[in-house]
């Protein structure tokens, strides 16, 4: 009986919000925003529905159980999101912080109404005058990040893909190009300004209880402004790829090889990265995907053979050498800013991501036929791939387990089918759920696992809590108490919440 009046309760207060939130569309309502943006400062702004800035501001990269925004609040200041969330609170409303629009978590679908506080002003990189850090705006995108610290002879972590923001994939730990040397992106950090749930800022840093939270289950407290974090000079200008395409017969000896030469039980050299995508290429296989495998190599203007010779050994279709710089990168593997990935256009991106010590040949070689034979050219899913993510791991496996809510240290790989569809409506969305389960099942089994390890970035929203943030009591503990100090309310409860 206490469990069902509680589910009442509950019930009540997410109607009431989804009702104060409509009302914001109303004459009352309006007025009421009106009176928060003479609060705002001179350079904040605020979109309404039915105006092209509006769209803009709420087209997210993933239809799939978007949110739903009444008004959008473009802060020109810390303060202004300060302000903006106590407005919120005091009149009852939801809001949800933007930033790259990438999340495509299902869980954001709650979101049925509310403010939109979109974070693309607050942008800056500012290098302190030793060298050793900078201070980020909170809404700063990462190619913005990488290319300002380049010319001041600096780097830093971030995200791979030029079109997320550097708060984005940090809040949930973010890999990064550079994490073998120095951790994830939340690692590099040394302080940050946040608005915590009452709407209060706060400059928060080793010496609070909050900041092991912030590092890999931040989205659940708070919206971060601005961002102190270490940056490094440049120590290697030359970067180099070379590109291996494979028909799908190869699958097998591909990641054979890869377990052998590059992964090499978990000590990848930490200049070198592995990165595959299988995806339909007709240009080299008309039936069946191919598999597009990446080989990425610091500090020199080819890949050393060492690493190359064996994958050309097995026969690829096409092999494809680069030579650059580090901002090379997100180009060459297709996720620049122009790249299709980063394009917004009404696509439902799903992802199930799950983490992995090796690659299991088998599975690898059972997951393929499953993905081939679901999206074969003219297929509802033909524009799907898979994505597999291995970077070097000495610098984040470094770092204390316990030191952050980020959970899975101890893995080595990344993999992720990427379901990528046209919308047409629940049944699709169900077909496409079927199939990335399936797929990291299969992966599952094959890691010998119990346990499901996945990236909350890229989670599909169906996992469990300890499938974000680890099953050990302590990790739930710790958050579970975090969030009952920093958000009783929940308020932050949108993108894959603790509690």
């Amino acid at each position: 009986m206490r469990f069902s009046k509680l589910q009442a309760l509950a019930a009540a207060a997410s109607w009431a919000m989804t009702a104060a939130a409509a009302s914001i569309l109303e004459p009352r309502g309006v007025e009421q925003v009106k009176e928060l943006g003479k609060k705002l400062s001179a350079n904040a702004k605020i979109y309404w529905p039915g105006s092209p800035e509006f769209e803009k501001a709420t087209t997210r990269w993933s239809a799939l159980a978007a949110p739903k925004v009444n008004v959008v609040v473009v802060p020109a200041t810390e303060k202004d999101v300060s302000v903006t969330v106590s407005f919120a609170n005091n009149i009852s409303v939801p809001f949800l912080a933007f930033n790259g629009v990438h999340g495509s978590i299902t869980t954001l679908g709650k979101m049925q109404g509310g403010i939109e506080i979109w974070m693309n002003q607050l942008s800056s990189v500012k290098v302190s005058a030793d060298g050793k850090t900078a201070t980020i705006g909170g809404g700063t995108m990462s190619k913005k990040v990488t290319d300002d610290l380049w010319a001041a002879g600096k780097q830093t972590v971030t995200g791979t893909c030029e079109c997320v923001s550097l708060m984005g994939p940090a809040l949930g730990g973010g890999h990064g190009w550079l994490q073998g040397h120095h951790g994830l992106v939340s690692d590099q950090f040394l302080s940050m300004n946040v608005v915590l749930a009452d709407g209060s800022l706060k400059t928060i840093d080793s010496k609070s209880d909050l900041w092991w939270g912030m590092k890999g289950a931040g989205h659940n407290f708070g919206i971060v402004t601005s961002v102190t974090t270490k940056v490094y000079d440049i120590q290697h200008s030359d970067w180099a790829i070379e590109t291996l395409i494979f028909k799908g017969d190869k699958v097998e000896a591909v990641y054979k090889a890869a377990n052998e030469y590059l992964l090499k039980n978990g000590t990848q050299p930490v200049d070198v990265i592995n990165w595959s995508y299988w995806l339909n290429n007709p240009d080299v296989d008309a039936d069946k995907p191919v598999i597009i495998f990446y080989i990425i190599q610091e500090g020199v203007k080819s890949v050393d053979p060492v690493y190359t010779k064996p994958f050309h050994d097995i026969g690829p279709a096409v092999i494809q050498p680069a030579s650059g710089t580090y901002k090379d990168l997100a180009a060459w593997t297709g996720i620049a800013l122009d790249s299709p990935p980063c394009q917004n256009v009404g696509n439902a991106n799903p992802r199930f991501p799950i983490y992995l010590d090796t690659y299991n040949v088998a599975s690898q070689k059972k997951i393929y036929d499953i993905f081939a034979a679901a999206t074969k050219q003219g297929s509802d899913f033909a524009n799907s791939l898979f994505m597999f993510e291995g970077y070097s791991e000495q610098g984040v496996q470094a770092i204390p387990d316990q030191a952050s809510a980020f959970a899975f240290r101890g893995d080595n790989l990344l993999a992720a089918p990427l379901i990528i569809y046209q919308p047409a409506g629940a049944e699709l969305d169900k077909k496409a759920k079927a199939l990335g389960d399936q797929l990291r099942s299969v992966l599952q089994q094959g890691s010998g696992r119990t346990e499901l390890h996945t990236y909350v970035n890229y989670a599909y929203g169906s996992e469990t809590k300890q499938q974000w943030y680890g099953s050990a009591k302590w990790r739930q503990d710790k958050l579970s108490a975090l969030k009952k100090k920093y958000d009783p309310k929940g308020r932050f409860s949108f993108y894959a919440p603790v509690a």
